[in-house]
């Protein structure tokens, strides 16, 4: 088994190459301030925007409640008899596909994610118009939200291709996607708290206007590369640009051939495919088993709704403060971050849920096993969720729209397999589905460590001469 630390030697190939930021002989150039730095307003500036993003998709689940008739229910008549009654998550779907990494390529990630959350943020305005006009066309407004959705993290991949130096990228990633965690944490009771003292249609109005305040900003502020900044200083630019150097493509037409016969691709798809697997079952069916199950709705607590999102948003900031330091501060190579960092956010998780299948009828231990789940799965976030810009970043926007369009898979077909699976809703059939979604965790954190690869791929550059990073 290699070490995870290199060597002063470097005796090992992969492990003893992938660190630096630079090729053998380049320049180095000393980390620029973090403070008022243009990358790292950038982040704020991506955390911002998916903090908004996740607003605008979880507000509908509240206001919900006072758009439909009070006297209307909805009950399900397969709710198990196995537990007492007591006194679920909001459901987050990730729709990123591969034409949004593609058209992120081509068009530049400042505008294609700008628009992305900028046309959520009208259509959400219009909402309370939409629910006026019936439930067709408030769908069809919904679906056209998830459009402007779905291009966004891709987007943001891209731009991260020209701006996060190798060994800051657990850091600025992190920070930039952490937007959505706490977007969800803050607008589920938020949303709630408007809809108690003013009017449901305001929750959709507020979010909408600071999406389209939060576009005004982006646009002024932000730029696709260091190069095209208008207040970059010169030292940052200098330190960004040489970091990078050699490591981003000049080609014209995108490798397809190549990204698709990429093991290191594939390892990404398998783990994101798993994790999300693990993902999707505990965010929408463990609520549904607690409910059935156990008998408890967590969605009438929004403190508890709020907190596994909570605890992933702390998780992903630490982690990607700790991925980076470990690669810089204790020298560990990036292939043993990732896979470090993949294997708790796996791994964890799997063993949490798992547990939660055999803990009878105590519904506070599957509250707390689902936040202590949902939480180690912020460890991800610094392990396979950025290794596209380890191995390809001037491709990492299409690479993120490949992994994503598999990783959609889990959030369709898991509901249905573990509906199959559940014909009496009784506990023994529950641990069935949960120990299922666990092997899969684990098996896509497994195949991740052996194929995984920190080092950009030879196809990935325009001279076809692999460079570590």
């Amino acid at each position: 088994m290699r070490p995870l630390l290199r060597g002063p030697a470097g005796n090992d190939d992969e492990e003893s190459s992938d660190s630096t930021p630079l090729l053998p002989g380049a320049r180095q150039t000393e980390a620029a301030p973090v403070c008022c730095s243009a990358r790292y307003n950038l982040a704020i500036l991506a955390f911002c925007g998916f903090f908004v993003l996740y607003a605008l998709r979880v507000n509908l689940s509240v206001a919900l409640v006072d758009m439909v008739d009070s006297n209307t229910t909805l009950t399900d008549n397969r709710t198990s008899k196995e537990c007492a009654e007591h006194s679920a998550p909001i459901k987050v779907h990730h729709n990123h596909t591969i034409p949004g990494g593609y058209i992120a390529s081509r068009v530049g990630g400042k505008l294609l994610l700008g628009l992305g959350i900028l046309g959520t943020s009208v259509f959400t305005l219009f909402t309370p118009l939409a629910a006026d006009l019936g439930v067709v066309t408030l769908v069809v407004l919904r679906a056209l939200e998830g459009l402007g959705e779905g291009v966004t993290f891709p987007a943001m991949h891209a731009m991260w291709s020209s701006w996060a130096p190798p060994l800051e990228r657990s850091k600025l990633l992190t920070i930039s996607y952490a937007g959505a965690q706490l977007g969800t944490v803050i607008s589920l009771p938020l949303s709630g708290i408007i809809c108690y003292y003013m009017n449901w249609t305001y929750v959709f109005y507020l979010f909408g206007i600071v999406g389209i305040v939060w576009f005004i900003l982006w646009m002024w502020i932000v730029s696709d590369t260091p190069e095209t900044h208008k207040t970059i200083s010169h030292y940052e630019k200098e330190y960004i640009v040489s970091s990078l150097k050699n490591q981003l493509s000049s080609q014209k037409v995108v490798p397809w051939g190549s990204i698709l016969k990429s093991l290191p691709l594939w390892a990404i798809v398998v783990a994101h495919f798993s994790y999300n697997w693990s993902f999707y079952t505990l965010l929408t069916l463990l609520p549904t088993y607690m409910k059935e199950i156990l008998r408890f709705n967590v969605q009438e607590n929004g403190f508890l709704s709020a907190l596994p999102y909570f605890g992933c948003w702390l998780c992903m900031i630490l982690c990607g403060q700790a991925a980076d330091y470990l690669r810089v501060k204790w020298n560990f190579s990036t292939i043993s971050v990732r896979r470090i960092f993949s294997l708790v956010g796996m791994v964890g998780p799997a063993v949490f849920l798992v547990a939660a299948g055999f803990i009878g009828c105590d519904y506070s231990l599957a509250v707390a096993f689902l936040t202590i789940s949902t939480t180690l799965g912020g460890f991800a976030s610094s392990g396979f969720s950025i290794n596209h810009l380890d191995i390809a970043p001037s491709y990492a926007g299409i690479l993120l729209g490949i992994t994503n369009t598999f990783a959609t898979i889990p959030g369709m077909t898991g509901p249905i397999i573990a509906k199959s699976l559940t014909p009496d809703n009784t506990i023994r059939e529950w641990q069935t589905v949960f120990c299922i979604a666990a092997a899969i965790n684990v098996f896509g954190a497994i195949f991740f460590t052996l194929f995984a690869k920190g080092e950009v791929q030879s196809w990935a550059l325009s001279d076809h001469h692999g460079h570590r990073n």
